[in-house]
C-alpha cells in the first residue's frame, strides 16, 4: 500500500547503520548523522534549504522539518537538484498561489541514508532520484495503470499539501535531504553521472513520454518548439528514435549546437508562415507567450500538437475551438510528466544511450542569479545545484 501512514510510526524501523558510510569528519556528515538519528527514533526529520518567503523574494537558507520515516519510505541525502523552469513559475506564483515559504525543486538525485522496516527496492547507500511526485493513493485506476501523475490524491513534491501527512506542505530538492515513498523514487546505478541524472527526472521525462505515446520511430518528422533544458532533451530523445528533427527558435543563437547535435534545421518563430516541412509531430517547451495555431498548421494529415511547457497564466495560449474544427484531422494535446514505471524506462534508455541534459554546476547562492538568466534568455545550459558543496 503506497499511502503513508500519518501517525508517528512506534515501532522501530529496520535503519542499517552508516557510520562507515559517512565521514564523522564531515560537517554536513554529522547533519546526516542527525538525520538518520531522528529516522531511527520515528520523529520528524529536520532539513536545510533554500526558501522564497513570497513570489517577490529572493532565495535564502531555510531550515523546516520533514515528516518522519514511514515503514515504506526512503530517507535521501540530497547531492543534486536540477532547476526547471516550473521551479520559476512556482516560485513566482504565475501558475496561481504559491504556498510559502516554498523550497522548490523536483528534480533530485541522491544516496539513501534510511529506509523504512517494509521497504524492499532500495537498501542504505544506493542511489536514487525523486521527480515531481513523491506520493499518491496507490488504489485508483491511474495508479494501477502506473500512471500516478493522474491520482486524484498525487502529491507533488513540493509547493502541495500532502494529504497523506495532515496537509503538510511539501519541500522539493533545493535541500539537503528528502523523505519519500519507496514507489516514488527510480533506481539510479552506482556508476551513473548524478548532476545529469537529476534533471532527467523532469526534463527527460516530459519529453520522453509524449515522444512515446505518439509512437515517434525512424522517417517521422518531428518538430521541437523552443530550444531551453526541455528543447533540448525532445531533439535528443526523437534522435534516437530515428526520427529527423527540426527545431524552432526565437532566434538562431544556438542554430550551431541544433546543427551538431543532428538537428535538420532551425526555424525562427518569426518566419513560421515560410517553412514548407509538415511534420509528424510538434512538441511544444515554449514557456512564454505564444499562438499554437501557427504550428498546428505546419502538420501533415494526422499530425500531433504536443504542449508540455507552460507560460505564465496572464499569457496562457488560448485556441479557438472552430479552429480546432477545421485542423485537418490534427490532433492537440497536453502531456504532464509520465508515471513511475515511465520514469524508470526513460532513465535506464538514458543511460543505456548516453542521453543527458547540456548543464551547468551551481551552488545553492546563484539560485537567484540562475532564474534571471533562465527568464531573460541568457542560459545556455540547464542549472543543477550541488548540494554537498553549497551552504545553508
Amino acid at each position: 500500500m503506497r499511502a503513508q501512514n500519518a501517525k508517528k510510526c512506534k515501532k522501530a524501523l529496520n535503519i542499517n547503520d552508516l557510520q562507515a558510510k559517512i565521514a564523522l569528519n564531515s560537517h554536513k556528515g554529522a547533519f546526516m548523522q542527525e538525520y538518520i538519528s531522528q529516522a531511527k527514533s520515528g520523529a520528524k526529520i529536520a532539513a536545510k534549504g533554500y526558501a522564497v518567503a513570497d513570489k517577490n523574494a529572493k532565495f535564502t537558507p531555510y531550515k523546516f522539518m520533514r515528516h518522519a520515516l514511514g515503514e515504506r519510505d526512503i530517507l535521501m541525502e540530497i547531492l543534486f537538484a536540477g532547476i526547471c523552469h516550473s521551479d520559476i513559475h512556482s516560485a513566482r506564483s504565475e501558475w496561481g498561489e504559491g504556498i510559502y515559504p516554498m523550497v522548490p525543486g523536483h528534480e533530485i538525485a541522491g544516496r539513501v541514508i534510511a529506509v523504512g522496516s517494509k521497504v524492499s527496492k532500495f537498501k542504505v547507500g544506493d542511489y536514487a532520484g525523486v521527480g515531481c511526485m513523491v506520493n499518491s493513493c496507490g488504489k485508483c485506476e491511474a495508479c494501477k495503470a502506473s500512471n500516478e501523475q493522474f491520482c486524484q490524491n498525487t502529491v507533488f513534491t513540493y509547493n502541495c499539501k500532502d494529504c497523506f501527512h495532515g496537509d503538510e506542505p511539501t519541500y522539493g530538492g533545493y535541500s539537503d535531504n528528502l523523505v519519500v515513498s519507496e514507489d516514488f523514487a527510480v533506481t539510479v546505478p552506482q556508476n551513473a553521472p548524478l548532476d545529469k541524472v537529476a534533471p532527467l527526472l523532469c526534463a527527460g521525462i516530459t519529453t520522453y513520454s509524449p515522444l512515446k505515446f505518439s509512437k515517434v520511430s525512424a522517417g517521422k518528422k518531428v518538430g521541437v518548439a523552443g530550444f531551453g533544458g526541455l528543447g533540448v532533451m525532445a531533439v535528443k530523445y526523437a534522435l534516437k528514435m530515428g526520427a529527423e528533427v527540426f527545431v524552432f527558435a526565437r532566434n538562431k543563437n544556438k542554430e550551431q549546437d541544433a546543427l551538431k547535435l543532428g538537428v535538420k534545421a532551425l526555424y525562427t518563430t518569426d518566419k513560421l508562415s515560410e517553412v514548407k516541412e509538415r511534420f509528424d509531430l510538434i512538441i511544444s517547451t515554449i514557456p512564454t507567450a505564444y499562438e499554437p495555431m501557427d504550428y498546428v498548421r505546419l502538420l501533415g494529415y494526422g499530425g500531433e500538437f504536443c504542449v508540455v511547457g507552460l507560460p505564465p497564466a496572464e499569457v496562457m495560449p488560448q485556441i479557438a475551438i472552430n479552429s480546432l474544427v477545421f485542423a485537418g484531422h490534427r490532433r492537440v494535446y497536453g502531456s504532464i510528466i509520465g508515471g513511475m514505471k515511465e520514469t524508470q524506462e526513460m532513465l535506464d534508455f538514458s543511460l543505456a544511450h548516453g542521453i543527458y541534459p547540456e548543464t551547468e554546476i551551481i551552488t545553492a547562492d546563484k539560485i537567484d542569479e540562475a532564474y534571471e538568466k533562465l527568464t531573460t534568455g541568457k542560459a545556455k545550459f540547464r542549472y543543477v545545484i550541488d548540494i554537498k558543496k553549497s551552504k545553508f
